[in-house]
């Protein structure tokens, strides 16, 4: 699925006639809409390659041996885990800490324009009685206990002294009682009669303006979710009771809730999202027995088929990724377990009471997302292929077209049937004796009913094309159908008139057909398009293609057109990479199967063709002039989990010129933020003064890529950085100060919003009240229709800004940049300058691996 929501036409895309990559499987989380998450998990799980293979046999074989007492599965925590199944108190402060990053200028961020509607939103009003206060403790424990259950345990037989509701996680301890001393000391006896000392010190009142409150505000809600009988896996709570097998492919999908409690503008708002785990039915060791088919082959084809995968572990429900495999080491291998050597085997059976039948097999190894950096043996956790369920879906799943539709079925919820279930969740929650008794011990209430928000919608934009037509966009914020009837905005003078095309000969008659569709839909669209040289070649090996490539780029063509029978993501790494890499050539890579299509696919090509060559099919109405909006997007290399990509695009004053620029630079695949940042919106500003003689009047960024326990370390470093380098390159050439502004686009937000209780917002709807960050300078805007499902509204937040506009100019000029993504006549979920940074980090990142040509900055070469 392309870039739109599921239920939509797709976008035009080049991967609609060719196919980019074969990536590795990573585990889904679905909520049966955002399709644009999806496909960055699809790129994110094909750049994790694991340690190399010396380092894993020597770490596996250290973290074997170095780890007393612990559970060779848990040997990556450095802390043991609390409720909630978080590493350490510390990233759940990280992941609510409050980041403050409104504008001290900003005296409102509220819109006034566009047309009000009453919507609905997925959240819950949280009411708590005003004597309500959290006390917190640090507990301490003498002998140390490294297991946090048996911290639990231990210290619950103090449960009268310490209160009903009490919270602990292992180290912290939360409660509405507060003792007389300071400093309390209990005595406790194991079940193994080990007497323990316990000491007990408060911290201090935890005050609703820090960010450990909405921390235990979660924990309460987790342990009140418990008494639904859900399930922990990794943050989310399922349901396995109610998993829905698909047994024809060998799947489950367990239906589960992602929930958090933030203080919101005025009220505590319980945000409530919908989810689906997917969970093959076959382990690790499945995969195992398969590959070992071809004996010659078995190491390399079992990583191939593993590296990368999300597994589960059934005897303590946490998700881990497979780094590597140490094929020279079994279950058989020992470590240290409370002072003496104990195997795998062994401790499986007495701790968990599972029994390893095949004692040969291989050892798996799991390195810590969040300590990537670091290589030290306590990193590394040891994984039994036979005890490891794999998650996720495969590439060859993805493209079952049955086993797809079987699962939308489930997993596509339209806004009626998600409010129904989002309705069910809050009954059992209000009324389940356990869930109840957790919310009732710290004074808690949820509401009933869904919190109504005021919403606008933004006029329909007006689409310009050649000679000043205008056309409106409707409603819908689509215009294919009127596409055909107009003339691209601009055009080569001549066509396109030195060009060529190879393809086997097996494949001439498709290549007729293709040219005549080619000719007759540019033909409508004022494109003129002249015959190609054709290079036809004997089959459709690799290194056909690239020799032909090589023997036609020597007549300098303008744009070379592959032919291809099918979808192989080597030949198509292959062509792209002597294009873009080599050759500084635009390709196009067009399948025999698109032909089926005729017309319609043509068109697309047409469209394509004409970006490629650096020219630009419509434009929207804009009034500001003087304006470059950037869009930046950072994705991670397929072949080197150290390397990452980020790809900056800027438009070059639209009201002008119609034109972009791109630029790509090499950075860290584990550093949020980007390093050659600054130089790239310095090629951009350059690029501008070159065109039109001066620099832009105003600067709009948009930042994609940026989680939000990053923001604060962006708003810190990068934002600043950004800021004080121009002001300083502006100094150079006038006294005129750069007006900026720096916006955070996120598109996995939980939030949905529903017109009345069966219908999707329509295009162009705002949302910058009530369930916004009282701390931030945000609004939602959803940008696109969705004809199944429900929609996903993107959450802009703007880190800092003194362009001069009004929250209602922010956010219609936003609206506007969603409709000049030119691979779909339609509006996209975000910026048009984001997407193209999306599009083109992607392909350099798991095609290219290496800097296109400067040659190519001016021309949409990546579409």
């Amino acid at each position: 699925m392309g870039d739109q929501e599921r239920g939509r036409r797709r976008p035009l895309n080049e991967s609609d006639f060719s196919t980019q990559s074969v990536q590795q499987p990573r585990p889904k989380i679905f909520r049966g809409d955002d399709t644009r998450s999806r496909d960055r998990d699809r790129s994110e799980a094909s750049s994790s390659r694991g340690l190399s293979r010396s380092h894993a046999a020597s770490t596996s074989r250290a973290a074997a041996t170095s780890h007393s007492s612990r559970d060779p599965a848990e040997a990556s925590s450095s802390r043991p885990s609390g409720p909630g199944g978080h590493k350490s108190d510390r990233r759940r402060v990280d992941r609510f800490e409050i980041v403050n990053t409104r504008p001290a200028d900003v005296v409102t961020k509220r819109g006034k324009e566009g047309m009000q509607i009453r919507l609905l939103s997925n959240y819950y009003r949280l009411q708590t009685k005003p004597q309500w206060r959290i006390v917190h403790y640090h507990v301490d424990f003498a002998p140390e206990i490294e297991l946090v259950r048996v911290r639990c345990g231990v210290l619950s037989q103090h449960a009268r002294i310490l209160g009903t509701g009490y919270l602990f996680d292992g180290n912290q301890l939360f409660t509405t009682k507060k003792f007389e001393q300071d400093v309390t000391v209990l005595k406790a006896t194991s079940k193994q009669g080990v007497n323990y000392t316990i000491t007990i010190k408060c911290v201090g009142y935890i005050s609703t303006a820090e960010p450990r409150f909405l921390q235990v505000l979660n924990l309460i809600l987790r342990r009140a979710m418990k008494g639904l009988n859900l399930e922990q896996v990794g943050r989310n709570l399922f349901d396995p009771h109610a998993r829905v097998s698909l047994s024809n492919f060998s799947i489950e999908l367990w239906p589960g809730y992602e929930t958090s409690i933030r203080q919101h503008e005025k009220d505590i708002l319980v945000c409530a999202e919908i989810t689906h785990k997917v969970m093959r039915t076959e382990t690790v060791y499945d995969i195992l027995r398969r590959t070992s088919a071809n004996p010659a082959r078995h190491q390399e084809e079992f990583r191939l088929n593993i590296l990368g995968l999300i597994v589960l572990t059934d005897y303590n429900n946490k998700t881990y990724r497979i780094n590597d495999v140490d094929f020279a080491q079994t279950p058989r291998a020992t470590f240290s377990c409370k002072g003496k050597d104990v195997s795998f085997i062994e401790y499986y059976l007495t701790r968990y009471n599972i029994r390893i039948r095949d004692h040969n097999q291989p050892l798996l190894i799991s390195k810590n997302k969040d300590n990537a950096q670091n290589s030290k043996a306590n990193d590394i956790v040891i994984l039994i292929p036979e005890l490891c369920r794999v998650t996720g879906l495969t590439d060859s799943m993805r493209s079952n077209f049955e086993l797809m539709r079987a699962m939308s079925n489930h997993t596509r919820m339209n806004p009626e049937r998600r409010i129904e279930r989002l309705q069910t969740f809050n009954r059992r929650l209000r009324k389940t004796a356990e869930s109840v008794k957790v919310l009732t011990d710290w004074n808690m209430t949820l509401e009933e009913q869904l919190i109504e928000v005021q919403g606008r919608v933004i006029s329909p934009q007006k689409i310009v094309f050649n000679n000043d037509h205008r056309l409106s966009a409707g409603d819908v914020a689509d215009w294919t159908r009127h596409f055909r009837n107009q003339q691209m905005l601009t055009t080569p003078r001549n066509g396109l008139d030195r060009w060529a095309v190879i393809a086997p000969e097996r494949c001439s008659s498709d290549l007729r057909t293709l040219l005549s569709n080619l000719n007759r839909a540019a033909a409508g669209m004022g494109f003129q398009i002249r015959s190609p040289r054709q290079l036809m070649i004997y089959d459709d090996r690799t290194s056909s293609y690239i020799q032909a490539l090589d023997d036609c780029t020597r007549e300098d063509p303008k744009l070379v057109l592959c032919l291809v029978p099918n979808n192989n993501a080597e030949r198509y790494s292959s062509i792209k990479k002597r294009g873009c890499v080599d050759k500084a050539i635009p390709t196009q890579v067009v399948t025999t199967r698109s032909n089926k299509n005729g017309l319609s696919i043509a068109t697309k090509i047409a469209i394509q063709i004409n970006c490629k060559l650096g020219y630009t099919p419509w434009m929207i109405e804009l009034p500001l002039s003087g304006l470059m909006t950037i869009g930046f997007d950072i994705a991670k290399c397929s072949r080197d989990r150290n390397k990452a990509y980020g790809a900056l695009v800027a438009s070059m004053d639209l009201q002008r010129n119609s034109t972009f620029f791109s630029t790509v630079a090499e950075c860290s695949a584990y550093d949020v933020l980007a390093n050659n940042l600054w130089p790239m919106i310095l090629k951009a500003l350059r690029q501008y003064q070159l065109e039109h003689q001066t620099l832009p009047t105003r600067i709009v960024f948009y930042r994609d890529g940026v989680s939000s326990g990053s923001l604060k370390q962006l708003f810190e470093y990068e934002v600043k950085d950004v800021v004080e380098k121009l002001n300083i390159e502006y100094k150079k050439v006038s006294s005129t100060a750069p007006m900026l502004a720096y916006i955070v686009v996120t598109k996995s937000s939980n939030t949905r919003f529903f017109l009345g209780n069966e219908r999707n917002p329509p295009p162009g709807t705002v949302v910058d009240d009530v369930v916004t960050l009282p701390e931030r300078y945000d609004f939602y805007l959803v940008s696109q229709t969705v004809r199944q499902g429900t929609v996903s509204p993107t959450n802009y937040n703007v880190l800092y800004s003194n362009i001069g506009l009004s929250p209602d100019k922010v956010q219609r000029l936003t609206y506007k940049m969603c409709h000049l993504y030119y691979n779909w006549s339609g509006t996209t979920r975000v910026p048009a300058v984001c997407q193209y940074a999306k599009k083109l980090a992607t392909l350099v990142g798991t095609n290219l691996h290496a800097i296109p040509q400067n040659a190519l900055e001016k021309k949409f070469y990546y579409l």
